[in-house]
């Protein structure tokens, strides 16, 4: 069972905290974590990419010239696709490229996330984010206390007081913070430090088992 220390916001540990195995601690299957993250990209597609095809473009109502005596190629329209200014032939149309993985799939990839990361040592647990007031200098100084230096994500239970943290925080470059709830499989291989709160991690093993 994976054990981690349990931080302050001084970065000093003050306990220790047992996390689920079976969401901490499985061995993480490469494969579906990919196809999920696949999955989520192709989910922010916009789809609305077009090109006009040959009904669609303006002009090339009148026959070029006539179908024969000329020795040139028969053509009935300027506005065929061998034509400069023609119409596009089987160009991109809008469409949505959103599917679905199974809820079993998609639930194995986000515990393989998360335990790659307890196997990275790129995770933390701290004791809580709460913070007396709105500063972010004095977020900064947490998050160098803790060693955070990359990416981070800030993973929070719905019990947690964090709205002083989250407001400081919003200028910060690369960082993050979600609930349980809003936890995805691209946001944990995108980020490279994951940070829970004591909740969070509870929370977490409780509700992904």
């Amino acid at each position: 069972m994976p054990k981690l220390d349990v931080l302050n916001l001084e970065g000093k540990s003050v306990g220790s905290l047992d996390l689920n195995e079976a969401v901490f601690g499985i061995e993480p299957n490469t494969q579906t974590v990919f196809e999920a993250v696949i999955m989520q990209r192709a989910s922010l597609r916009q789809g609305t990419h077009s090109t006009k095809t040959r009904t669609e473009v303006r002009g090339g109502g009148k026959k070029p010239w006539r179908q024969k005596g000329t020795g040139r190629a028969r053509t009935g329209s300027i506005r065929s696709p061998q034509w400069r200014g023609g119409g596009i032939v089987f160009g991109p149309k809008p469409r949505d490229y959103k599917y679905k993985l199974n809820r079993k799939v998609r639930r194995l990839a986000l515990r393989s996330a998360l335990s790659q990361h307890v196997l990275d040592s790129t995770l933390k647990v701290v004791q809580n984010l709460e913070m007396a007031n709105v500063k972010t200098k004095e977020f900064a100084n947490v998050m160098n206390a803790l060693g955070l230096e990359r990416k981070t994500l800030f993973v929070v239970s719905n019990e947690d007081e964090v709205n002083n943290a989250y407001l400081s925080m919003r200028n910060l470059n690369n960082t993050m913070l979600f609930t349980v709830q809003d936890l995805n499989t691209y946001d944990i291989v995108n980020a490279d430090v994951l940070v829970f709160t004591e909740k969070a991690a509870v929370e977490a093993g409780e509700v992904f088992a």
